[in-house]
């Protein structure tokens, strides 16, 4: 009696657990993955893979498409009887129990093909009893309603397999890059070893221990009477090739993350897909190095702990973006995410709507106190330099010229010019925008700046090539851009001119790269909280920003230092790998005008380039990188149009270079002056 008291209580409870968990019994195939679910192979602009995101579905395999030698790996390491047991495998229950304690620990699982394809199709992954007595019952069903050959297809094209790949067809191609019916002995295998630890085991991440695993797979077929052993070696020697990199770079994943929101705006269709990008990896692990170096050797000292490049072609492509120091540390990305404002970087709209309305270089404001309303703008060292031409102003990012020009133009006006180069953050109507009171991104004023240079408004930056799926045909091209807005070539030329004389002798000297001409912008905000600097080359346009994450200030950090640092570090590097043909050159024609016509007298007379002062009298020409034939330009406001020799007006205040100067000089000890509070 004593004995049954003692028993009663565990019995009737496992009964009320069995009972409980047949009435419970979820439907079939109710935890099947979401078909919808899609997974991306993204490629660099040269067509390397370098990375892969989402769940690897591929095709769903049928009976004459599985090799005889993937079902008898499957069955020999993972369910020995499968083909005569009814669904729950009570010897192979005894015998993982039995190995599980001799070894102190769960060495073996005593499920069999049949429950796990019911725990992966119809529940959850909990580790409990009720589970497991579910599993069973759904199990036996399973068997009289299906066949065994049915049961081992849906659990090959259910298991997972690591790295993404949802299927054995998934796992193939993600693996080897060739569907499941064309797989080998040894890459069978190895598939069928992952499936007990496919995190741990998966090839792209621990091939020598998936390796290890195929070769326990091998010695059980040969225990199992499935190949000889004589089969088994020759599958051992043969060497297994991967045909994806081994770990995504890390540094990329920022516009991994970028473009996979665009894959899915561009072509949202189910099923896996492989997109193209724009992305050039050498110039981005040139980015990621460049950025990280100027960190770790200045960021400490200056107190700056955060820094964002993006590099555009011609034409807008992205070629390499940095979203932040360690992806890992932060998924946040400060290149397309993060809003700042910009400084002195907004003159450029200032400038451009002034250019625009009859302004040139040449015309003197006075940099003086200046009150509009209730603000009064500020230069940063408290002093001021009387009249100045425009082109001395905007070199050297005087506060209270910009100031004046955006209230002589009217804030609508720079507004109406950043909306047309692409800017669509909130741009306040009030006069402290002249000088980049509004927060911006790092892509967006980099796009904007690349409108100036390509000469197209608004310029579209795109990091999306192309989208394939199954079918041959693409889901998605990037379409050639259609014909838009231009700038007055005229407008152009002067800014792009203006543009390199802040790196020739303005806030931006330390961007220089010998050998190749440079215009940008720096923008400094107050109190050193964001430092910006966005560089033009023929073929390229950078911006960088360097800041940190809590919006405290910098050690005196300006848009001239760290910034422009960044920018003559990798575009020096870069120059050499885009000669070597590793970056692609977008074509020139679609941004150029067309070039002027050849004076009779001397059909080789024209020149192409930037105009040069050489004394207050005479312009000639400087050896053209722009694209853009000045003679068209100053020929309408210049009493000569001789396309060599133009007569200018130029105001005694202009510092302006003599006779052999190269190049415009400025005052030695100037600094860039600060955007207001």
């Amino acid at each position: 009696m004593a004995l049954l008291a003692l028993v009663a209580p565990p019995v009737l409870a496992l009964t009320g657990l069995v009972v409980t968990s047949f009435l419970t019994l979820p439907p079939l195939g109710g935890a099947a993955l979401d078909p919808g679910q899609r997974a991306l192979t993204v490629e660099a602009d040269d067509g390397r893979v370098f990375a892969t995101r989402g769940a690897f579905r591929g095709q769903l395999l049928t009976a004459p498409d599985l090799p005889p030698h993937l079902a008898q790996a499957i069955i020999a390491i993972e369910d020995r009887r499968f083909y005569s047991h009814w669904g729950v495998d009570l010897r192979g229950l005894f015998r993982a129990a039995w190995r599980n304690a001799v070894g102190g620990g769960v060495r073996e699982g005593g499920s069999t093909i049949t429950q796990q394809y019911v725990r992966l199709t119809s529940l959850t992954q909990e580790k409990t009893l009720r589970r497991k007595v579910q599993e069973a019952f759904l199990a036996l069903r399973v068997e009289s309603e299906m066949s065994k050959d049915q049961i081992l297809l849906g659990y090959l094209n259910t298991a997972y397999f690591g790295a993404g790949a949802y299927g054995v067809d998934a796992a193939a191609r993600r693996y080897f890059g060739k569907p499941a019916k064309a797989l080998t002995l040894p890459e069978a295998a190895m598939l069928a070893g992952l499936v007990r630890a496919p995190s741990q085991l998966a090839p792209t991440r621990n091939f020598g221990g998936a390796k290890e695993r195929a070769d326990v797979v091998l010695q059980t077929m040969v225990e199992t009477g499935a190949i000889t052993a004589e089969a088994a070696d020759k599958a051992r020697a043969q060497t297994i090739t991967l045909r994806t990199p081994p770990e995504t770079p890390p540094g990329t994943n920022y516009f991994l993350d970028m473009v996979a929101g665009d894959a899915k705006r561009l072509a949202d269709t189910q099923g896996d897909v492989t997109v193209r990008t724009t992305l050039n990896l050498d110039l981005q692990s040139l980015a990621e190095g460049v950025v990280a170096r100027r960190l770790d050797a200045e960021g400490t000292k200056k107190k700056a702990g955060q820094a964002a490049l993006v590099a555009l072609s011609k034409d807008g492509a992205i070629l390499a973006l940095v979203g932040g120091r360690d992806y890992e540390d932060s998924q946040f990305n400060r290149a397309t995410q993060a809003k700042r404002q910009a400084g002195s970087l907004f003159k450029l709209f200032v400038y451009l709507t002034a250019y625009q309305k009859g302004y040139t270089p040449e015309s003197v404001l006075v940099d003086r106190p200046v009150q509009i309303g209730d603000w009064e703008p500020q230069n940063s060292n408290n002093r001021f330099r009387g009249a100045v031409p425009l082109s001395t102003a905007f070199a050297l990012s005087i506060n209270t010229i910009a100031a004046q020009l955006a209230d002589e133009v009217g804030v609508p006006a720079v507004i109406e010019t950043a909306r047309s180069l692409g800017v669509t953050s909130e741009l306040p109507n009030v006069p402290s925008l002249a000088l980049g009171s509004a927060e911006v991104t790092l892509l967006e004023m980099t796009r904007a700046y690349a409108g100036v240079l390509a000469n197209r408004m608004p310029l579209e930056a795109y990091g999306v090539h192309a989208i394939r799926g199954g079918a041959p045909q693409p889901l998605y091209v990037h379409p050639d851009p259609k014909a838009g807005a231009a700038l007055p070539g005229d407008t152009r030329a002067m800014m792009l001119d203006s543009l390199q004389a802040v790196v020739d002798g303005g806030t931006g000297k330390a961007a220089r790269v010998s050998g190749i001409p440079v215009g940008g912008k720096t923008g400094t905000t107050q109190e050193y909280r964001d430092a910006w600097f966005v560089g033009v080359t023929p073929d390229l346009v950078v911006g960088i920003w360097v800041g940190n994450d809590d919006n405290s200030a910098m050690n005196r950090v300006s848009g001239g230092d760290m910034p422009a640092a960044i920018f003559r570090d990798f575009v020096q590097r870069a120059a050499a790998q885009m000669a070597k043909g590793r970056a692609k050159r977008p074509s020139a024609a679609r941004a150029e005008p067309a070039p002027a016509a050849p004076v009779a007298a001397s059909p080789a007379a024209e020149l192409r380039g930037v105009p040069e002062v050489i004394d207050t009298g005479t312009l000639a020409f400087r050896a053209g990188w722009y694209g853009f034939s000045a003679s068209r330009a100053r020929a309408a406001r210049s009493p000569d149009s001789s396309p060599v020799i133009f007569a200018a007006a130029r105001s005694p205040a202009d510092p302006v270079p003599r006779h052999n100067q190269a190049a415009p000089r400025f005052a030695a000890g100037s600094t860039e002056t600060t955007s207001p509070p």
